[in-house]
């Protein structure tokens, strides 16, 4: 099962760097080519100018995933099939990923439009005005998660196990987290991996539990699951990474005000204003996330052992926990010894069996 594990696992982060670097040469050839600006300077001769940008997003978001689906379909549909994850139909894919590019896509053309528009009005202070725009609408889209957006990927409805649900709510209680109710989503359609999340935040907060897991796992396992993501909030770790992205978030925008001269030189661009040097500012943000991915991976591995810690001092069930380390890495085809660079640059959650070692040794 390991070998297994560590050939899928490989096949995927080698997906993901080559994903990467495919993008950002796409990005330079695009600019390089001067297809940026002639696709803009066509939009602004038609008839549609007072509808450029939107276009000029969704053309270029177009263009995009025609190029990158092979890589795409690959990595999500044909891999996940070949290593028996997924019992997903091509149709069903197919209509996911139609969703999800409508909601990208809007996402995008709102933070992208803001961008503009705080950009012509403020003019030396427009990084900082628009990375707190920014950083409030991550916020809000946090808050619209499990209300908005999950339920147009799955079917939704209260936890019917009664005797489970009495009994997250009252571990949720003990460890003073309040909780909305236990929903039940029917994962199963799209995957075989086990989840269980603690999502929404304020008035949307509330449990959800993957159909994968709560029919597979014992209430000891699920209990020590949920003391898990409750030790999340307990311990404000989402306050904490709200506090870091916002922190990255701030200095890329500035860095692209104090260095965007330069770089939009080497494009033949003359302006940020300029529609056409938008995938300018995709490089700055891909080129840092991959600077900085080894820091919030280290950070979030963290944050996990100390969910973890927590999670086995408030419920005292070490042999539930291990138990479901186990299951979880056969479950997700988990690498549980990966190399230590695959750890230091991809894994945001300490290994299996580091897991395991910690819980043993409490």
């Amino acid at each position: 099962m390991q070998d297994r594990a560590k050939q899928y696992s490989n096949i995927k982060y080698t997906l993901e760097i080559t994903g990467i670097i495919y993008t950002l040469i796409i990005i330079a050839l695009f600019l390089k080519s001067g297809l940026s600006q002639g696709l803009v300077l066509a939009l602004s001769k038609s008839a549609l100018n007072f509808l450029a940008l939107p276009l000029y997003l969704l053309i270029i978001s177009l263009g995009y995933y025609l190029l990158a689906f092979p890589l795409n379909f690959y990595q999500s549909y044909i891999l996940e099939h070949k290593f028996s994850l997924t019992t997903q139909a091509l149709a069903d894919w197919f209509k996911d990923q139609l969703k999800s590019g409508v909601i990208s896509y809007l996402i995008r053309l709102i933070l992208v439009a803001a961008f503009y528009l705080v950009l012509k009005y403020n003019p030396e202070t427009w990084w900082l005005a628009i990375s707190i725009f920014w950083i409030f609408f991550s916020i809000v889209l946090a808050k619209l998660l499990p209300v908005v957006f999950i339920p147009l990927f799955f079917k939704y409805k209260k936890l019917s196990d009664e005797v489970l649900r009495e009994r997250i709510i009252r571990l949720a209680e003990k460890m003073k987290v309040k909780v909305l109710d236990c929903f039940e989503i029917d994962l199963s359609k799209k995957t075989l991996k086990g989840n269980a999340a603690f999502v929404g935040i304020g008035n949307t907060r509330r449990v959800i539990l993957a159909d994968t897991l709560k029919d597979k796992y014992s209430y000891d396992e699920i209990e020590v699951i949920l003391a898990h993501e409750f030790s999340h909030y307990q311990l404000k770790h989402l306050l904490k990474l709200v506090l870091v992205n916002s922190i990255i978030t701030l200095v890329v925008f500035y860095l692209i005000f104090r260095t965007n001269v330069y770089i939009l030189n080497l494009f033949g661009l003359s302006s940020l204003n300029d529609l056409a040097a938008l995938p300018v500012i995709l490089i700055y943000f891909i080129a840092f996330g991959i600077i900085t991915q080894p820091l919030e991976a280290f950070i979030s591995r963290s944050f996990e052992r100390s969910a973890d810690s927590v999670a086995l001092e408030t419920t005292g069930l070490k042999d539930a926990f291990i138990s479901t380390m186990d299951k979880l890495s056969q479950q997700n085809l988990a690498d549980r010894n990966p190399h230590p660079l695959i750890k230091f640059f991809f894994f945001d959650h300490p290994p299996i069996d580091e897991r395991i070692r910690m819980a043993k040794s409490l």
